[in-house]
């Protein structure tokens, strides 16, 4: 999954595979006790423990560090705060718990660059809080690459499933072959996909000329803002790729590692009901 929330530093191990950087800060050791917590993050995610009572000694960690750097106010010791919030927002999806450290990040750095980005994270997560199984998928109105309208309403009474992704993204083009083997089996029974790719500027040839030669034939909304995605933001997408299956009215079935890979073909056959 590439994931756009954190970079530590340039040589930082990281809590998963890909995500955006920030400018050096001004503690050294600050940002080396992070980044020995945060490889053994990394460690222990891949290893499964993914909730708050498997990370949960690593939690206390987050507090020693700040309390060990207490008073110093640098974007070195703000990102500690930052991560655990961060950890506890797209890991643990723990949107209370994660608000209210962003909040305490507003309050104990208020000049730091992380404080700069509360409000969006906030909202952000609320945004993503909404987008649960049950929950309508808000709609849109735009046009794909062709400048013809694309909306999930006119997919209406069909099984749709909203793919966010990207050509610079491996993990992406990795499951590329999986959607395309799903779409060819069930697009004649009643299943759709509508691709958001997340390419940048200046990439529209490059995108048709993958899909073309991917056997990509379903729509795609592209406007090369890469993470600034007029959907991506407006979904709160934070990593891809990122997936959502519609049932035929429009609410959300499944999202996320639910249906990638293997698990793809038999959450459509289901929403299809096919046996």
């Amino acid at each position: 999954m590439k994931n756009r929330f954190l970079v530590l530093l340039a040589a930082a191990a990281l809590l998963i595979p890909t995500y955006r950087g920030f400018a050096a800060g001004t503690n050294a050791a600050a940002a080396s006790d992070l980044k020995d917590l945060i490889t053994r993050i990394q460690t222990s995610l891949q290893a499964g423990q993914k909730t708050e009572a498997g990370q949960a000694d690593n939690i206390k960690q987050f507090d020693a560090l700040l309390a060990k750097y207490k008073g110093d106010t640098s974007d070195d010791v703000a990102r500690i705060l930052y991560m655990k919030a961060t950890l506890y927002l797209q890991i643990f999806k723990n949107t209370d718990k994660g608000t209210e450290l962003l909040k305490q990040l507003q309050h104990d750095f208020p000049d730091s660059t992380f404080a700069k980005g509360v409000d969006q994270m906030i909202a952000t997560a609320k945004i993503q809080a909404g987008l649960v199984k049950t929950a309508a998928f808000p709609d849109f109105n735009e046009q794909d690459l062709d400048g013809k309208p694309l909306s999930v309403a006119s997919y209406k009474g069909k099984v749709v499933m909203v793919d966010f992704w990207a050509t610079w993204c491996s993990p992406c083009r990795a499951e590329v072959p999986n959607v395309v083997k799903a779409y060819q089996k069930y697009h004649d029974k009643g299943f759709e996909i509508i691709g958001i790719s997340l390419d940048q500027a200046g990439a529209k040839d490059k995108l048709t000329t993958f899909m073309k030669d991917n056997n990509m034939a379903w729509r795609q909304y592209y406007d090369g803002g890469f993470w600034t995605n007029k959907l991506a933001v407006k979904y709160g997408i934070q990593s891809i790729p990122q997936a959502f299956l519609l049932d035929r009215d429009g609410k959300i079935l499944a999202q996320g590692e639910s249906i990638r890979g293997d698990a793809l073909d038999p959450a459509i056959a289901k929403a299809l009901g096919i046996n």
